[in-house]
């Protein structure tokens, strides 16, 4: 199923990967195990589901909710049903949930029920009085509050079996691949969460260069632990999985001994995710009781990824394909990626070389660093109704100004060496310190406040902050600590409070980072 005339959309997708894959198995979860053509007829209860609750061409549904199948048979019906898909990330508290329900007018919302022992109902019903957009939600358990608009994932499904298998086909395959296909929200410098808004064409073209790339086949056994709600998980997961006839064992929440139980039992042949998880693996105590030999194919990225962790996973799991790779969601999540016989060095020093179809410059002098610039058939069409931001972030001739800052080398290797935007990454998750400073300003006792990332040994980097009290104030670190993590997704949370009598600021009253990061 390689050519691009059978899968147009996301719904011809999962159609042709039905008709095409039948009875090999397509979703591994615990002892439930479907295949394919089960995995499409699924799909198709939950499309007939979303038109018989009034879902329309366009309107976006959003899904709150871990790695599950539920997730995955949601999200395509959804899709199916010519919705817009609207990810939630699950680290998300109510308030900010809400905020992206909010701002994409979503139609209908797909919550778990309790995860991480948070109720995700509870925190919605918080914040629901702000969402006049929301008609319906439907919550992926055996229970549903006694509300307006509430109902079970079963009682959801029952009510679309008034909608014909004839009627879901006719809706399906009038979604053109030019329309959205979904809206990925990011936060940037403005402290505020954006939707990338990415169509169906994009994805799938996107995705079928990084199933070749990465030598993805059928048969293989992919164990999705990148989050759903993030591009990589999705696309490199679900969209990649179901182009090339995978199987996928999705698995809600990183824990390496889970890892490490699955890559035995299941025969787990490709394990994509952040530097994190590998060095995990690899120093597991108890790696050597496990059987890892199935595994093949790692694919991770991160500013930097030591060269020693390529070499172990090379030698000590005697995985055949290790790969990096560079993207974010402003282009469909892909941009650059190492090929299949590059060097250990160059695996490990460099995300790779630009992808066909994409053009990449640096704003410097050749060997020197500068911001990253792309432009290509993957670049979103702007962000969700927010022409203002979208025009200062792509250019007139279509350039997209990502922020980060790299260096190419004479092979077109690129290599990321900063981030304009002062992101940093906690342990996999994206963390940006405008929207964790908007968030701490909320402290009736904080006066100013500033957030950067600091190295540490577990999860790459964390956040510190530097505050300054209010007048009279008696706020303490661990009171600041403790209230973060009652406010926002921990890893948002900073691992650190300095209070300061006054923050470093220029001219024009910009914070001045650097000297931060010199203290």
């Amino acid at each position: 199923m390689r050519g691009d005339e059978e899968w147009s959309t996301v719904p011809n997708l999962v159609r042709a990967a039905a008709g095409r894959y039948g009875e090999r198995e397509a979703v591994v979860e615990g002892r439930t195990r479907i295949t394919y053509t089960e995995l499409g007829a699924r799909v198709e209860r939950a499309a007939a589901a979303c038109m018989a609750s009034g879902v329309e061409p366009g309107d976006r549904v959003a899904v709150w909710a871990p790695n599950t199948l539920d997730w995955i048979v949601s999200a395509l019906g959804a899709v199916t049903a010519g919705a817009v898909l609207v990810p939630l990330n699950t680290r998300f508290k109510g308030a900010e949930a809400a905020y992206v329900l909010e701002r994409s007018r979503a139609k209908l919302l797909f919550v778990t029920g309790t995860f991480l022992g948070t109720s995700y109902v509870a925190s919605l019903r918080r914040c629901e009085a702000g969402l006049p957009h929301l008609e319906r939600v439907v919550v992926l358990a055996d229970t549903a509050p006694e509300a307006d608009g509430y109902m079970t994932w079963k009682d959801f499904l029952a009510a679309g079996e008034r909608i014909s298998a004839g009627q879901v086909r006719i809706r399906a395959e009038a979604v053109p691949a030019s329309a959205p296909s979904d809206i990925i929200y990011t936060s940037g410098t403005t402290g505020r969460p954006k939707g990338a808004v990415i169509s169906h064409a994009q994805t799938l073209r996107c995705y079928a260069i990084w199933s070749e790339l990465a030598g993805l086949r059928e048969g293989d056994r992919y164990l999705i632990v990148n989050p759903f709600f993030h591009t990589f998980g999705y696309k490199a997961g679900i969209i990649a999985c179901l182009m090339r006839g995978a199987t996928m064992i999705p698995q809600p929440v990183f824990d390496v001994d889970t890892v490490l139980a699955n890559i035995a039992a299941e025969r787990i042949s490709v394990l994509p995710g952040p530097p994190t998880l590998h060095q995990a693996l690899l120093d597991h105590p108890a790696r050597a009781s496990h059987d890892l030999s199935a595994l093949r194919l790692v694919v991770t990225g991160a500013a930097v990824v030591p060269l020693q962790l390529v070499e172990r996973l090379r030698t000590e799991l005697d995985i055949a394909t290790v790969l990096t790779a560079y993207g974010l969601s402003e282009a469909s999540g892909i941009v650059t990626m190492c090929r299949r016989g590059d060097p250990p060095e160059v695996i490990a020093s460099t995300a790779g070389r630009a992808v066909p179809g994409t053009e990449l410059r640096v704003l410097a002098a050749p060997g020197e660093p500068g911001e990253i610039m792309v432009r290509g058939f993957h670049v979103m069409s702007g962000y969700f109704e927010d022409p203002e931001t979208t025009a200062a972030t792509i250019t007139a001739d279509g350039w997209l100004r990502t922020g980060d800052v790299g260096v190419l080398d004479e092979d077109g290797n690129l290599r990321i060496t900063d981030r304009i935007k002062d992101m940093f990454i906690v342990g996999g998750f994206n963390a940006y310190p405008a929207e964790i400073e908007q968030l701490l300003g909320l402290h009736p006792d904080v006066a100013d406040v500033a957030v950067i990332g600091v190295p540490d040994p577990r999860l790459g980097e964390v956040g510190k902050a530097y505050a300054v009290r209010r007048p009279g104030a008696t706020v303490t670190a661990d009171d600041l600590i403790a209230w973060s993590r009652r406010e926002m997704a921990n890893y948002k949370v900073p691992r650190a409070v300095e209070f300061v009598s006054e923050l470093p600021r220029n001219a024009s009253g910009k914070v001045v980072k650097g000297n931060l990061r010199e203290c």
